[in-house]
């Protein structure tokens, strides 16, 4: 069963999308409540292994403190990532470079199947954030990043990457923000009718 949303056309924009109602200020609610969340993400997102997953929930058994720990800096990540994208913000940019300098320095550049790849040392509590660090960065350097778009629902705060021939969706899901968008529309426009002389 798929827990998280899969919408934003890279897994790290879905990364960012871990929190509901972003700009809904108290509404905020946040999917990435434990690191056995985060493990599960990495899972659905391709990151991990099962039998990586496995060995996680493992140690952070052993570990409660170290792995919240690790959710905390993955949020921090996360929040970096939008920061830098959505808010131009130059600290939030440094941040995040920093925490990948410290993710390349856990792992090896190579040669597997063809293609060049990371490849990290040691498999503990630290991997989840070390790779999705990794695809942060990569993130940022796609070529395609003009099409970023946040959903226009004045709550939502969804991310995507508008893949559509005329770059003009507004909405992270036409069936959700889309129809409530323009429910909320035309009721406004029958309002405004009914009060008209």
């Amino acid at each position: 069963m798929v827990r998280f949303g899969h919408i934003a056309g890279d897994r790290m924009l879905d990364l960012v999308n871990t929190v509901a109602w972003r700009l809904g200020g108290p509404e905020r609610l946040e999917a990435l409540k434990t690191f056995s969340d985060v493990v599960e993400w990495c899972i659905e997102s391709d990151l991990l292994s099962t039998d990586e997953a496995a060995a996680l929930h493992d140690l952070a058994g052993r570990d409660g403190a170290r792995a919240e720990r690790e959710r905390e800096q993955v949020i921090e990540a996360r929040e970096r990532a939008y920061g830098a994208l959505f808010d131009d913000d130059p600290e939030a940019a440094a941040d995040l470079a920093s925490m990948y300098r410290a993710a390349i320095a856990a792992a090896d550049l190579v040669h597997t199947g063809g293609r060049w790849q990371w490849q990290d040392r040691d498999a503990d509590l630290r991997l989840p954030r070390n790779r999705i660090v990794r695809g942060l960065v990569t993130l940022t350097q796609r070529d395609d990043l003009d099409r970023l778009h946040q959903c226009e629902d004045a709550k939502c705060g969804w991310v995507y990457l508008d893949t559509s021939p005329r770059r003009n969706r507004r909405w992270c899901n036409t069936k959700d923000c889309g129809d409530r968008n323009r429910a909320r529309a035309y009721y406004a426009r029958q309002k405004a009718k009914s009060h008209q002389p």
